[in-house]
């Protein structure tokens, strides 16, 4: 090729050299542009959108009633997006929703492009008969299992449904977008619908376990009697302890112990201490008995200290100092007469009556003591014994305790097992299934009837099929040229025989004027022709 060709004027060259190829390819396609749009299928697109708002969990245990006070909220993600995306396009589903349609007849679709010659009516009449009559007794005959008879118009309507269904979730977002290509406007409306209440039922219905009326009446009545039953038994507890609140009793009985215990540890320390003293006064009364009759000193006082306050023995001190005296007395006289005188024996007589009245009053007192040393130990051992049906008391009402706290328990798991079961059957119930408070999506935008159709678009259509056939008639004729070996101006013959051109006569015939008027169709069919 030479490198100083003009590369424009060979485009310029080839087509007008060709253009009756280029005219007729492009009015072709232009002519196609023109009527596809009128003989494609429109489609409507019927949008809709659902939002998972964010999802609602309980923080008490398994049957604490999930409500506001005891509920978290965490955002969705992107696994929950999946499950809800994947619910919404599931087969079951879109096929649960064309049947229920089909059966109020609020779905009739115009046959698609598998069936657009063959109507539904005729379709069933034909493929139904024919599975019966002919292919399932040749497969029963050859051994082979036999297809049951199925409704394939509405497996057909399923699958076509499930192409034409576009269903995504919105990038960085928790709303799931729903679109459906449908030709029918409002029955594709009707079916998005439908599509939508039949999710939130189906959501429903994963989340709650639906009982019949019946059954829950049933588990009422034994949740009734059942409690009945714990509540006499714990009534009989009671009844047969004599309590009306064992705890209470308890403390009580133990404020009681301890009380009884203070007092105790006083009565065994007086008792200890009243012993030691008995003891030592009657070793000094023995001593007493024994020693001399001008032995007139005595070793106890017989004082008694209450509150930091003495208490003396009147009598004894008094015989104490009148013997005293007259010790004193016949010590001092025996030293001026002499001891076998009269005077001196009606002293020492008067002395050892004294003397032996002194003895006699301590002796009193010494059984006064012992007495009250008696009086003591029963008050201990009844004070014993008191601590001892206190402490049986509380071992008794402990074990009530016990046995009523087992009561208890059972009769809060009845309670939290039966309110957790009515939350359940209130949940599951068809009333809520679509305002559920525990159903965390919502149908954010409802689908709407579209009022243009989104395919065909008939400018885009003719705009892009007119450029495809221009290009296309460019391309056509660039292969014609590329196919086509004769000369086309005389420098091919000096490139190609390398020889050169003596004379070139160009055609001299004058191009034929349109006889026709303009925009006509003969003046169109002349133009195409030359």
């Amino acid at each position: 090729m030479n490198p100083k060709e003009n590369y424009l004027h060979e485009f310029f060259r080839i087509f007008f050299a060709n253009k009756q190829w280029v005219k007729r390819v492009f009015l072709i396609f232009a002519l196609i542009a023109l009527v596809l749009p009128l003989m494609l299928k429109q489609s409507f697109d019927i949008t809709a959108q659902v939002i998972v708002q964010s999802k609602k969990l309980s923080q008490g245990d398994a049957t604490t009633s999930l409500n506001q006070e005891n509920a978290t909220f965490i955002p969705p993600s992107l696994a929950d997006m999946e499950t809800e995306s994947n619910i919404l396009r599931s087969p079951a589903l879109i096929r649960q929703t064309i049947s229920t349609l089909r059966d109020q007849g609020e779905y009739t679709p115009s046959p698609g492009i598998l069936n657009k010659w063959v109507s539904e009516p005729l379709k069933m009449y034909i493929t139904q008969p024919l599975r019966e009559y002919v292919v399932n007794p040749l497969r029963d005959g050859l051994g082979l299992e036999v297809d049951p008879v199925r409704d394939t118009v509405l497996d057909t309507l399923t699958d076509e449904a499930i192409e034409n269904l576009k269903i995504e979730t919105l990038p960085g977002s928790n709303v799931i977008s729903i679109v459906y290509s449908f030709g029918d406007p409002a029955q594709g409306t009707r079916f998005v619908a439908q599509l939508l209440q039949n999710y939130l039922s189906s959501r429903q219905d994963l989340q709650s376990i639906e009982l019949p009326q019946t059954f829950y009446e049933q588990k009422k009545a034994q949740y009734q009697t059942r409690l009945d039953g714990l509540e006499g038994t714990r009534l009989g507890l009671l009844e047969n302890i004599g309590s009306s609140d064992p705890k209470e009793e308890i403390t009580f009985r133990l404020n009681a112990i301890n009380t009884e215990e203070q007092a105790l540890n006083l009565y065994q320390d007086r008792l200890l201490q009243s012993q030691r003293w008995l003891d030592y006064l009657k070793t000094s009364l023995a001593a007493a008995n024994s020693s001399r009759f001008n032995d007139y000193t005595f070793p106890f006082t017989f004082t008694t200290t209450v509150d930091n306050i003495a208490f003396e023995d009147r009598e004894i001190k008094q015989l104490g100092e009148q013997l005293t005296s007259q010790v004193s007395r016949y010590m001092n006289d025996l030293a001026i007469f002499q001891p076998s005188s009269e005077p001196m024996l009606l002293a020492r007589e008067q002395i050892v009556r004294t003397r032996q009245q002194f003895l006699k009053v301590v002796n009193n007192r010494i059984q006064e003591r012992t007495t009250d040393l008696a009086v003591v130990s029963s008050v201990i051992n009844q004070k014993v014994e008191r601590i001892a049906a206190f402490k049986e008391r509380i071992h008794q009402l402990q074990e009530t305790q016990s046995k009523l706290r087992q009561m208890d328990t059972e009769i809060n798991a009845l309670h939290a097992a039966f309110s957790t079961y009515a939350q359940r059957f209130a949940e599951a119930s068809t009333a809520r299934s679509l305002d559920n408070d525990l159903s965390n999506a919502r149908v954010l935008s409802p689908p709407f009837e579209p009022t243009a159709a989104a395919f065909p678009k008939p400018m885009l259509i003719i705009v892009f099929g007119m450029f495809s056939g221009l290009l296309l008639a460019i391309a056509l004729v660039y292969v014609r040229e590329f196919f086509d070996h004769r000369f086309k101006h005389p420098a091919q013959i000096t490139q190609q025989l390398d020889v050169p051109v003596l004379l070139v006569i160009n055609e001299q015939s004058p191009d034929q004027v349109n006889p026709h008027r303009n925009w006509s169709l003969p003046s169109l069919v002349h133009w195409v022709r030359n």
